[in-house]
């Protein structure tokens, strides 16, 4: 049998997501959960939420749908075209899909396709709690063998090297990238998949809220020290390196998971000294050059040199061997 994983490998797009706003458009009411699920999203992002616990806040929304099954229905009426043209010209009624959307989100395309029901995430379509993990990554081989004990992959089909656990089970695996199939072996993500896996990871989450309590105190201190220290570049300078010591022992424990060391701190003092360097030219340019309020120019500095500043801790501070 032929194993498929299915948004963004057999349809085109995310059905989750696609469903979400197919919702939203036809149930107006449902925005009024932004907040909730913004929180719960940070909390995730963060690190602090698994993936099965994120999604059964986010899925708190089907209880504002009040005729789930007709929802899902309506939806496929409209997006089952998005299927795509590789896979129907391939599929074979033996095909089993493998995904993390919801099980009860995907069973009328598959019905429709003539392949047996998904191996999917169990969400209640009522209430979106959870049976089980979220059917992702590692979670996948096990729900495959629950369903199919013997089963023998011949071909494995995903867009996403999540599901590796999933490919090693294949004879042979492929990549998808639209109506494109890329040995699994031959395919190099791109540069732009690399920055989105550094900037969108959970340390990276959890740098930025350290760093936006950093930027804080900077400021307040550098607003501070301006009383006596007439320079605004001189005051937010003493401003920086007051609060560089406390956000060191915070990035330690809280972002990357280190031990605090002196060697660690010696690092920590190098990896920002570019960021000083950005930051300081920036408040001349914002303030002296442009005349912007250095209350103002001290915030935009302090955030221009963010991305810089992550990326040397990640591979030279704290770098794991």
């Amino acid at each position: 049998m032929n194993v498929y994983d299915f948004d963004e490998t057999i349809y085109n797009g995310d059905s989750t997501r696609d469903f979400y706003f197919f919702c939203l458009k036809k149930y107006p009411r449902i925005a009024l959960l932004w907040p909730y699920q913004l929180f719960h999203f940070l909390l995730f992002a963060a690190g602090f939420h698994k993936k099965t616990a994120f999604k059964e806040r986010f899925y708190r929304f089907f209880r504002l749908v009040p005729d789930m099954e007709k929802a899902v229905s309506d939806f496929w009426d409209r997006h089952f075209c998005n299927i795509k043209k590789w896979y129907l010209d391939t599929k074979k009624p033996d095909d089993v899909i493998v995904s993390a959307s919801p099980a009860f989100l995907l069973e009328i395309p598959c019905r429709k396709l003539g392949i047996p029901a998904p191996i999917a995430s169990l969400a209640d379509m009522h209430t979106g709690k959870y049976q089980g993990e979220n059917c992702y990554g590692e979670e996948k081989p096990p729900r495959f063998y629950a369903v199919y004990p013997e089963g023998k992959v011949d071909a494995f089909y995903s867009d996403s090297l999540s599901d590796t656990p999933l490919a090693r089970l294949a004879k042979e695996s492929y990549i998808v990238k639209g109506e494109m199939l890329i040995p699994w072996e031959e395919y190099t993500p791109s540069r732009l998949s690399r920055l989105k896996k550094t900037f969108l990871s959970p340390s990276f989450i959890r740098f930025l809220l350290v760093g936006g309590l950093s930027t804080l105190a900077t400021t307040f201190f550098a607003v501070l020290y301006e009383k006596w220290i007439s320079v605004p570049v001189l005051a937010f300078a003493v401003g920086y390196f007051t609060t560089l010591v406390l956000s060191f022992f915070v990035n330690c424990g809280f972002t990357f998971g280190a031990k605090p060391s002196f060697a660690k701190y010696i690092k920590y003092i190098v990896s920002y000294i570019p960021n000083f360097l950005i930051q300081c030219f920036s408040v001349f340019l914002l303030h002296h050059v442009l005349g912007l309020w250095e209350i103002i120019a001290y915030l935009l500095a302090a955030i221009i040199g963010v991305p810089v500043t992550y990326l040397l801790m990640k591979v030279f501070t704290f770098k794991k061997q």
